[in-house]
């Protein structure tokens, strides 16, 4: 039986604007890490910003290879708030971690943020705070 306040699904969100470089560096080092997060799914969310390089194809072909991977492909250049506002609607996880593809937040700390946010549920459910109460709460 899970716990209440434990976090079932983690969503990635990525929004990338001609990203060409640096997407096969992110996958090299953000998949191990999630990977090693005990006790959670995830899906990495990528947006296409309306690239004008590869980047949509990259995305493309790591989605083809791995279903945690989606893609949103955005029909032309919105802006960074845009494409990630658009990757926070597709996204379809307990909690969203917001990043960008050239790793500039270090992903090193995701391990540490989902121990936090269960903490933080597990607390409010030691307080008697009801499930609808608690953010990424399903119930």
């Amino acid at each position: 039986m899970s716990v209440p306040y434990d976090l079932r699904m983690l969503s990635l969100v990525v929004p990338c604007y001609n990203e060409s470089a640096s997407i096969a560096g992110f996958f090299d080092c953000i998949v191990p890490i999630l990977e090693s997060i005990e006790r959670i799914r995830f899906e990495i969310v990528l947006v296409n910003d309306g690239s004008s390089d590869d980047t949509l194809d990259q995305m493309l072909a790591y989605a083809r290879r791995d279903e945690r991977v989606r893609v949103v492909d955005l029909t032309r250049n919105f802006g960074k708030e845009a494409a990630l506002t658009a990757g926070l609607d597709e996204a379809l996880g307990d909690a969203v971690i917001p990043m960008d593809v050239d790793l500039q937040d270090p992903p090193s700390l995701i391990p540490e943020l989902v121990a936090r946010w269960r903490e933080a549920r597990k607390s409010c459910w030691r307080n008697g705070a009801a499930a609808s109460a608690i953010p990424g709460s399903s119930a």
